[in-house]
């Protein structure tokens, strides 16, 4: 009889492990090399993303600005921001688990998958690293950067600042809900025999909204690439519109982990479930 009911609680078991929640504050980090392995990660793959799209930003407007047909186009850039987040979190996963983006940490932070210290270090980071590369850049190519806006994200003519901040926080939605998903050790245990690589999910986020957003606000959905852009261009307009580069995607951020964490995980009825099943005394 225990045999069968052996055998019958290992075929219900799950097929997966939840990591358990990371401590809110875990000053042994401080410790670790690792963890100042992962910060100049953060700091170096988030420079390395600023300057690649920032130049091919720049690129387009020049060879647009001379003939229409040139450059390569708003499909171009969308390739160019999703394909480095696709090669960066690849390249990091396993060293800082490719945030490159405050709004990922944030949303991975308030789902504590990463404690406070992680998360405010992270952020700094990739602020510095996006610092950085766009100033690499404007020292590279300071006329054109200076003339043709800088790569800086602000709120495109025809469009409200309301309208602008409801697209940074719906597409930092779809991209914090893709790694959510793409991360769930669920999905990857149940879906064991469909061979998807993290990377490629995302990088394909940040790809299709680019598309549907850079004609509003040149898509920020990344507090670090706005925030990078609008210190080192330094112009009043990109400065005034800064706040929705940061609350929209601080916004979308957090409707996706509340979305992920206590819809489709359960996590709330689960917790709700275990304590009505503890024995009262």
């Amino acid at each position: 009889m225990s045999k069968e009911v052996s055998e019958a609680e290992q075929a219900t078991a799950k097929d997966y492990r939840d990591p358990p929640p990371a401590p809110l504050l875990d000053f042994g980090e401080l410790r670790l090399w690792s963890f100042y392995r992962a910060l100049i990660a953060e700091f170096v793959a988030t420079l390395l993303f600023l300057y690649v799209t920032i130049a091919t930003v720049i690129g387009h407007k020049e060879q647009n600005a001379a003939d229409q047909c040139s450059g390569v186009g708003i499909l171009g850039i969308a390739w160019a921001f999703g394909g480095m987040i696709f090669i960066l979190v690849y390249c990091t996963a396993g060293i800082s688990g490719g945030h490159i983006n405050p709004a990922v940490t944030f949303g991975l932070f308030l789902a504590r998958k990463v404690s406070l210290i992680r998360a405010l270090l992270y952020i700094v980071a990739q602020c510095l690293g996006a610092i950085v590369g766009v100033g690499i850049v404007k020292g590279i190519m300071k006329h054109q950067y200076n003339s043709l806006g800088g790569g800086a994200n602000e709120v495109a003519p025809g469009y409200s600042k309301g309208t602008a901040l409801g697209a940074e926080i719906i597409g930092t939605f779809v991209l914090v809900y893709t790694v959510f998903s793409a991360t769930d050790p669920k999905r990857s245990a149940r879906d064991s025999h469909v061979p998807v690589l993290a990377p490629l999910p995302i990088g394909f986020a940040v790809f299709m909204v680019h598309l549907a957003t850079i004609p509003i606000t040149g898509t920020g959905i990344n507090p670090a690439r706005s925030f990078g852009a609008a210190v080192i261009y330094n112009q009043d307009k990109p400065w005034d519109d800064h706040w929705i580069f940061w609350v929209g995607p601080l916004v979308g951020a957090l409707a996706a982990a509340a979305y992920h964490q206590y819809i489709l995980r359960a996590a709330a009825i689960k917790a709700l479930g275990s304590f009505r099943s503890n024995p009262t005394n």
